[in-house]
């Protein structure tokens, strides 16, 4: 009974064998350009006395406000040596402000139902705040105490300290943290880049009070502030209300944004094995340098990247590695676009016996990408692709002010979501091909393998000399330390 169940299921939904309801077979539909998915009407643009710019986005569909305070500098503008100072700090603003300290902010959020995080990522650092609209003074209040009046208690940094060093030293337990972090410093040492956002166990002794308060008086000014709401707010209104909570914000110099990473890197191949004998899977990473979030190149990248290997199922390294040599369950690239060349990275998992073959085949189809670049036909498969999924991420009001704010961030220009998809669709096959010569450099990488280098490096050392790192599971000093 089950059986003829189910056999009229899928009779009934076209799945049947012969089935004529198969929609899965009809061609893709094509990317169409044009259509705001921005209601710009609705966005109100001004800047505050002090200088801090504001972006409002008026939605009142549901009862709810969005508040963010997102300053233009983030761990980029931080010396290499005091790596993991911007989200220390991010951490310690968390733990008390103004009036309150850590235990009674955390009450004052609990008791409105709210949202409260402040963050801090390679180009930027975030306040923000949400919840009911009608909670909106006590939400402003939060938002305005955490950003200007951080208390930075002792107390509490030190617990922020301990408990960051030791989610670092647990991180790099990880293969995949291990290995991303490994290939980071060997992509840029000596620069800033080579140690995580979070620091490493070693530079976060170099760190307290004193310079968590630094850090935030040179990056919190309201010159390099964007102050943003989304939600149900009138636009008028809430502008009072921002300049009465920072009206006051002193204006102040701004700290410097990135040192350019060194260029090309690598200046050759480099292979590297970190050694995990007690793993079965290998950990692998092929990477070089990339380009910044301003490149003129990036939605070409973009695109070239989505082709290679940035689009999942339907990649060139996923149809090959996974869907023809089944040697692997997924496989992935991508760029990381800063403010400065972030890296450009493809990754992947597989047995440690075939670990060999893989970075052969990701090494073939890296060139491939090149000596091949994509088709006519392999671009509007990407163009649909991307297209499809930046719409979807901008489905919420809280999405298209947080792209908003990033074009303010990187200052691009303001109609840059408006004109994404035409941008998406003017890229041609010439354009793709001289895209993936100029960016795509596989004979300099670095190779970085996370297992038993015992079983690895007789598989790598015939693509030149390989150097075995200890796996320093203690994370007594972490990546970018390897002698």
């Amino acid at each position: 009974m089950k059986f003829c169940l189910l056999a009229m299921t899928l009779v009934l939904v076209g799945c049947a064998p012969g089935g004529s309801n198969r929609s899965w077979e009809e061609p893709r539909p094509v990317a169409v350009p044009g259509g705001s998915l921005v209601p710009s009407e609705k966005v109100t643009r001004s800047k505050l006395g002090n200088g801090a710019d504001v972006l409002v986005l008026e939605d009142h569909r549901l009862p709810r406000v969005v508040l963010g305070v997102t300053l233009r500098r983030g761990a980029g503008a931080v010396d290499r040596d005091r790596a993991g100072l911007a989200d220390f700090t991010a951490a310690l603003m968390e733990r008390g402000a103004g009036d309150r300290g850590a235990l009674e902010l955390a009450r004052t959020v609990d008791e409105i139902g709210a949202s409260f995080a402040v963050s801090a990522g390679w180009d930027s650092m975030r306040v923000s705040v949400s919840g009911l609209s009608r909670d909106l003074d006590r939400l402003l209040e939060i938002l305005a105490d955490t950003t200007l009046r951080p208390r930075f208690e002792a107390s509490e940094a030190a617990k922020v300290l301990a408990e960051q060093t030791a989610a670092l030293r647990k991180a790099l337990e990880d293969p995949n943290v291990r290995a991303r972090w490994e290939t980071s410093g060997l992509l840029y040492p000596g620069h800033r880049y080579g140690r995580p956002v979070s620091g490493t166990p070693a530079s976060l002794e170099n760190l307290g009070v004193s310079k968590a308060r630094e850090f935030h008086g040179h990056v919190f000014v309201p010159g390099n502030a964007i102050l943003s709401v989304s939600g149900d707010v009138d636009p008028t209104e809430i502008r009072k209300q921002l300049e009465r909570r920072f009206g006051d914000w002193k204006p102040g110099a701004v700290a410097p944004e990135a040192s350019a990473p060194p260029s090309p890197t690598p200046g050759a191949m480099e292979i590297v094995v970190v050694d995990r004998p007690d793993l079965t899977q290998a950990r692998i990473f092929v990477a070089q340098g990339g380009i910044p979030r301003r490149s003129p190149d990036r939605i070409a990248a973009i695109l070239v990247n989505s082709v290679l290997g940035g689009s999942g199922f339907s990649s060139r390294l996923m149809a090959k590695i996974r869907g023809v040599e089944g040697l692997v369950y997924g496989v992935h690239s991508g760029f990381a676009m800063r403010r400065r060349a972030g890296p450009f990275a493809m990754s992947t998992s597989t047995r440690v016996a075939e670990a060999g073959r893989v970075v052969d085949l990701l090494l073939e189809e890296f060139e491939g990408i090149r000596q091949r670049p994509p088709t006519e036909a392999e671009l509007a498969r990407v163009k649909s692709f991307v297209t499809g999924r930046f719409a979807l991420n901008l489905e919420t009001s809280d999405a298209v002010i947080a792209s908003l704010v990033s074009l303010n961030v990187y200052d691009l220009p303001e109609d840059s979501l408006e004109t994404y998809r035409s941008r998406v669709a003017a890229v041609d096959t010439e354009g793709a091909a001289r895209v993936a010569r100029d960016v795509f450099h596989p004979e300099n990488v670095v190779i970085v393998v996370v297992g038993p280098a015992a079983e690895l490096v007789p598989q790598l050392e015939r693509r030149g000399g390989v150097r075995v790192v200890p796996n320093d599971p203690a994370g007594a000093k972490g990546p970018g330390y390897s002698p």
